[in-house]
């Protein structure tokens, strides 16, 4: 059954820049209609550390270039498959924020912090954020990815709502073999009150199953869970779940209502397309099949309503792809990613889309927020059948204008498209593609690199180099040049040497100023004398 007339249509951009940076895992924040890029993979680059970048999208060519924040601003790692909510103010003067929890750091660990992150200074050229590190007592959540996160409004309040998510096994049962094991999240929902930094989190009997991946919808003071993934028994049940929050002068009062008509899928992109009505596109209804339909979400008062509508064309490349990812652009818009030949050597190169799903409406006075969350892990820490990780972002993709904004100096770090990792990149290298294991905890999917500054530069593998992985945060963080093996003599063979005077004849003495005139005279006429004679 079609529900909406409205065609989707598909249009294929180009990434022109720093498209290596451009991977699944990474969230997308939207202040004032301007996208940012918000947690790059891999090992951070020197030129933007925190992996926050403008995202600028016209012309149907997209470009990334580097965020600034202020000085009393925390440091935000540029952490992977959080939880990314925007936080909104009642009124239309208050300015907007987002709160980041949880997620993956660049050592590959598990966040349980929670960040507050708004724009402090906005001029017409530079955009200046400041992050906050919030502290919360009483039933603080678990480190965490793959969760969601939404704000609720009951009774002139309101609490953000923590659901879901996969955490590394526990520390004493983690070994060699086991230590990126992951399993689901006890099924609890955790009320946060950012106005007194308290959580609480509460038991439903409704929710038996710890779930990843799902959506969430909020809208005013209730919730809807649907889909989802469930690690332990591996399967995606066709969940739907209203959560209900109130939030009288008392405790809070949090009720669960199992409902009809869920669907079978987890790592759904969601955008929407009205004051009231929502497109879901894309997922996976099992490991090895993504689900290529579309659906309309319409919300009323307490009712949910889900039908299926007509799809895209979709090309033949995204059809014959095995996973998939992208998120929510705003204003009926998804971006969509898929990954390149796996047969070229740029093995980590994406092909973009945009999906127009239709128009939106003004929002209204509580606008309803939607989150989804990717359920597999890196495509070098599981097999590529499972779901795909995605953006999770709500932006305009046709709001950038201004060209005068500093770009990422791609001259500073040769492009990583263009060098590759799996490189020979000295006469004892030994990394090999279908080989090599990680060795630093740093590492991810790809050997941890670094850069030679000799004669045009080139990349090292660190580990071909000998580098203790403390040198080579150290390196990384610290603004010097680096050598490799093979060319650190040559580098200090072309030093400046040390400047050695000419070898003199030894001069006369100067004469003091406290010498008599007796004694000088003779000289003087002595010297006189040869001089005629």
């Amino acid at each position: 059954m079609t529900q909406s007339a409205d065609i989707m249509s598909l249009q294929m951009i180009s990434a022109i820049n720093n498209s290596s940076l451009i991977q699944p895992g990474f969230s997308l924040l939207n202040f004032d209609g301007q996208v940012f890029f918000f947690g790059q993979k891999g090992w951070p680059k020197r030129s933007c550390p925190t992996g926050v970048f403008l995202l600028d999208l016209k012309k149907n060519e997209l470009k990334l270039k580097p965020a600034f924040f202020s000085k009393d601003s925390c440091y935000l790692p540029p952490l992977r498959y959080p939880a990314v909510c925007a936080l909104r103010g009642r009124t239309d003067s208050e300015k907007c924020q987002y709160v980041i929890h949880g997620g993956k750091t660049p050592n590959n660990e598990l966040s349980d912090k929670i960040y507050v992150m708004g724009i402090v200074c906005k001029p017409s050229k530079k955009i200046t954020f400041k992050c906050t590190e919030k502290e919360l007592v009483g039933d603080v959540p678990e480190a965490r990815y793959g969760h969601t996160v939404n704000v609720v409004h009951s009774r002139g309040k309101s609490v953000s709502v923590i659901f879901g998510g996969r955490s590394y096994i526990p520390l004493g049962q983690r070994t060699t073999e086991k230590w990126n094991s992951v399993v689901d999240c006890m099924p609890h929902v955790f009320l946060v009150d950012f106005e007194f930094g308290c959580c609480t989190s509460y038991i439903l009997p409704e929710l038996q199953d710890g779930l990843s991946f799902h959506v969430s919808i909020a809208r005013n003071d209730t919730i809807y869970i649907l889909g989802g993934h469930s690690l332990e028994n591996n399967i995606r049940p066709p969940n739907l779940y209203r959560l209900k929050i109130d939030l009288p002068l008392g405790s809070p009062a949090v009720s669960c209502t199992i409902l009809p008509g869920g669907i079978s899928v987890s790592s759904a992109l969601v955008t929407q397309t009205g004051d009231k009505e929502f497109v879901m596109v894309g997922g996976y209804q099992c490991d090895n099949q993504k689900r290529m339909f579309c659906n309309t979400i319409t919300l009323e008062d307490n009712n949910i309503e889900i039908v299926e509508r007509e799809t895209p064309d979709w090309t033949p490349d995204i059809k014959h792809c095995k996973i998939w990812f992208g998120s929510d652009m705003g204003n009926g818009a998804i971006l969509l990613g898929i990954p390149g030949d796996n047969r070229q050597l740029i093995s980590d190169a994406n092909y973009f889309y945009i999906l127009r799903c239709g128009g939106a409406r003004e929002d209204e006075e509580e606008a309803a927020q939607t989150c989804s969350q990717t359920s597999t892990e890196d495509p070098g820490d599981s097999t590529p059948f499972e779901d795909s990780e995605e953006f999770c972002f709500s932006a305009e993709a046709n709001s950038f204008d201004d060209d005068d904004i500093d770009t990422y100096n791609e001259d500073d770090e040769e492009d990583e498209s263009e060098t590759g990792y799996w490189i020979t990149c000295s006469a004892n290298c030994d990394i090999d593609i279908n080989t090599w294991v990680p060795f630093y905890s740093t590492e991810l999917n790809k050997p941890a690199m670094i850069y030679c500054s000799n004669g045009d530069g080139h990349w090292v593998h660190a580990q071909c180099m000998d580098l203790s992985e403390g040198m080579l945060i150290h390196l990384s963080e610290a603004n010097v040049k680096y050598f490799c093996n093979e060319h650190v003599d040559l580098a200090r063979g072309l030093q400046t040497p040390k400047k050695v005077l000419p070898v003199k004849k030894q001069p006369m003495k100067p004469l003091r100023r406290k010498t008599s005139m007796k004694i000088a005279t003779p000289v003087k006429k002595s010297f006189l004398r040869r001089l005629f004679e």
